[in-house]
């Protein structure tokens, strides 16, 4: 793992040793974004970042939503859903049975070996 990632990962780790994402494999998944946008889904997972996290994911859902348009996408959707998963307990459960598929059917995305930041 590169240095970046090692600092992701070390701040999405809670003082108790929890993820702050609740669930590891978003911690590995989110290590496997480009720098920026790894190091602000890092920030968004904070607890403290409660009030940034809500209006965000809100916002690329609704972005999404409206994919048809220039500049926004339907990767947006995804991304707004896992955001707004840390506050709504309906989407948790939701968001656990999108990484068992991902573990079952896409392992290496998980795989911290094949990582975006160790390949340049």
């Amino acid at each position: 793992m590169s240095t970046v990632s090692d600092e992701r990962t070390t701040e999405a780790v809670g003082t108790t040793g929890e993820i702050a994402g609740g669930d590891p494999r978003l911690a590995k998944l989110v290590d496997r974004l480009p720098g920026r946008m790894g190091d602000t889904f890092t920030y968004l997972l904070k607890p403290s970042s409660r009030w940034v996290r809500i209006p965000s994911g809100t916002l690329l859902v609704a972005g999404g939503v409206l994919s048809f348009l220039p500049l926004l996408g339907v990767w947006m959707l995804p991304l707004g859903l896992a955001l707004l998963a840390e506050d709504v307990p309906a989407l948790r459960s939701s968001r656990s049975k999108v990484f068992d598929w991902i573990e079952r059917r896409k392992p290496h995305w998980l795989d911290p070996s094949t990582s975006k930041n160790d390949q340049t």
